[in-house]
């Protein structure tokens, strides 16, 4: 019968320093900065994160007319772009003219795609969201000898979090 080990071997831990380990990205971002105040030499540090996982947050509801008018967005920006590019090689009052135009172009095309490609769908996916990626632990890795230095400054600092 096979026994349980207490703590499994991590294999960050194991094959880098790792000198000190925080449940959010920010505190390890803010011992990594502590250290830069220090003028610890920063390049020999990582941040990795361990036991990822993906969030969706779901920001709405899709609709045809939703799908429309951030489709008909994004095209104004597409084409606010072309009409400053072909708009470089112009001279005089058609410049304005080309700009205006790009934008209600690039407007009306987008809102048709939007409107397509949401219906395409056949309801599917009605809401939009946006993805992330978040880690359970951020673990501050320091390479070329330099932990046992990272460790002390941290742990005088009281930003020794877990190792």
């Amino acid at each position: 019968m096979a026994s349980i080990e207490p703590n499994p071997v991590n294999p960050v831990s194991d094959a880098w320093n790792t000198v000190a380990g925080y449940s959010s990205y920010e505190e390890a971002q803010s011992a990594v900065d502590r250290l830069s105040d220090e003028r610890f030499p920063v390049e020999h540090i990582d941040i990795v994160g361990s036991d990822l996982r993906l969030v969706e947050h779901v920001t709405g509801r899709m609709t045809k007319g939703r799908a429309s008018a951030m489709g008909a967005a994004s095209g104004a920006w597409f084409g606010l772009f072309i009409g400053l590019l072909v708009g470089l090689f112009t001279t005089g009052g058609a410049w304005l003219g080309l700009i205006l135009g790009g934008i209600l172009i690039g407007a009306l095309w987008g809102a048709v795609f939007g409107f397509v490609s949401h219906a395409a769908t056949g309801g599917k996916r009605d809401f939009s969201s946006t993805r992330s990626l978040a880690a359970a632990r951020y673990d501050v890795i320091v390479r070329g000898g330099h932990a046992d230095r990272a460790r002390g400054i941290l742990q005088h600092q009281g930003l020794s979090g877990t190792a």
